[in-house]
């Protein structure tokens, strides 16, 4: 779940061809018009990723190996998804678009998007868990690039000052026990994201299903447990007031200070983890009884918008094979640098290259999407009514069995169900 800067550009596949507001939608871009000339149109969330990017070029290839010449499009991640919707409804969408993973339902159920077996693409391929973010009603309509999700990252110098061993935190109360220790060898034990939009679900969704909760049961005893746990750290000073406030990216400030033991955060920080002015390494966020929690995916699916002419198809799926070979996977990662493949065999070969990868790579293999169990676009309205219950047992306005009861309430409301 990396965000990005509030610049749109619009790219060709060598040349920057306009910079224009997010809000402004691209001047001749997407439409079937430009398309016509041989040109096939993709909108990603990549602003940063100018012209002369290894990733405009990555998909540049893609575009000559198919034949035809890629016009490329970059927003931040909400305008996309904006652009996305009034591009489809207006009958103009391109031919590719790179979505945020939980955008895809939302798309999906407004009839803008082809499924994937409607012009033959396998996404037998992929790993289960990881699709799963893109299925619809028994539909897949979009294919992962790669994921990314998180752990806990930790300062071996705070934790051998407190003779903690990373190794020794396998649940629940082995982490809390480690938490105490740093905090008695006058050190900070622990920052994690609790703010009140979806950085704050995020974060909280891997201690919420390491519980054994649901999403459709926002106050089921499990999911109350998970509260207590973070409320139960700020009380006794094992995390500060700060993370009520913090984003993700205030939480991987303070850990760069060198005063914590633990933050949790994501694949995206591993160059700044590596870079920092301390040793670093990385547990995964463990279960209430044990075992690795399910951690949420981030990340962008590739979708097809739905063509008026069919026959546009059969490129299509040429460029999306071609971002999906073992080793294109393993491109884009190393590309991005917070991205792990989708598949068994992309895994494998960012493996080969980068051994040190192997905990994040275990991390994907037991993540979850945050739409899976075919909640799709019921999945925004129950997160909200999450981080919303977060934040009250957090700040102290209701205990955290009353504040998730509120927050079923408020989902069952919105949903309907």
């Amino acid at each position: 779940m990396k965000h990005t800067s509030v610049k749109a550009t619009v790219i060709g596949t060598a040349v920057l061809a306009l910079a224009a507001c997010a809000s402004t939608p691209p001047q001749g871009g997407g439409t079937s018009a430009s398309a016509a000339s041989g040109a096939y149109t993709w909108w990603d969330p990549y602003p940063q990723h100018d012209a002369g990017s290894a990733w405009a070029k990555r998909v540049g290839a893609c575009g000559q190996q198919a034949g035809v010449t890629i016009q490329r499009t970059a927003y931040d991640t909400t305008a996309l998804t904006n652009q996305a919707l009034l591009a489809g409804q207006e009958g103009n969408a391109p031919d590719v678009i790179l979505l945020d993973n939980p955008a895809v339902s939302t798309l999906a159920d407004a009839g803008m998007l082809t499924a994937m077996s409607d012009f033959g693409l396998d996404t037998a391929r992929f790993d289960k868990n990881l699709i799963a973010a893109g299925e619809l009603d028994g539909k897949t309509y979009g294919i992962p690039i790669g994921a990314n999700t998180l752990a806990l990252y930790y300062n071996k110098k705070v934790l051998d000052d407190a003779g903690v061993n990373p190794d020794s935190i396998k649940d629940w109360a082995s982490l809390t026990a480690a938490l105490k220790k740093v905090k008695a060898a006058g050190k900070k034990p622990i920052t994690f994201s609790a703010i009140g939009t979806e950085e704050g679900s995020f974060q909280f969704l891997p201690w919420f299903w390491g519980a054994g909760a649901q999403l459709t049961q926002l106050d089921s005893p499990q999911a109350t447990e998970a509260l207590e746990l973070w409320s139960s750290w700020l009380k006794d000073g094992l995390a500060p007031n700060s993370v009520i406030s913090n984003s993700q990216n205030t939480t991987w400030e303070e850990f760069l200070t060198g005063e914590f033991a633990f933050a949790e955060n994501g694949t995206w920080q591993i160059n700044s983890a590596a870079k920092a002015g301390f040793p670093t390494g990385i547990v995964q966020i463990p279960g209430k009884d044990g075992g690795a929690a399910p951690t949420p995916t981030g990340g962008e699916f590739i979708t097809v918008p739905v063509q008026k002419d069919t026959k546009r198809y059969d490129v299509t799926k040429k460029i999306l094979e071609c971002m999906t070979t073992p080793e294109g996977l393993v491109e884009t990662g190393t590309t991005f640098a917070y991205y792990i493949p989708s598949t068994a065999d992309g895994q494998q070969a960012i493996l080969a290259k980068e051994p040190s990868l192997k905990p994040w790579v275990e991390a994907v293999r037991t993540a979850k999407g945050r739409t899976s169990d075919n909640l799709g676009t019921k999945y925004p309205k129950m997160s909200e009514a999450l981080w919303t219950g977060v934040q009250k047992a957090l700040s102290g306005a209701a205990s955290p069995a009353d504040a998730l009861k509120d927050a079923q309430a408020q989902a069952k409301q919105a949903t309907g169900n």
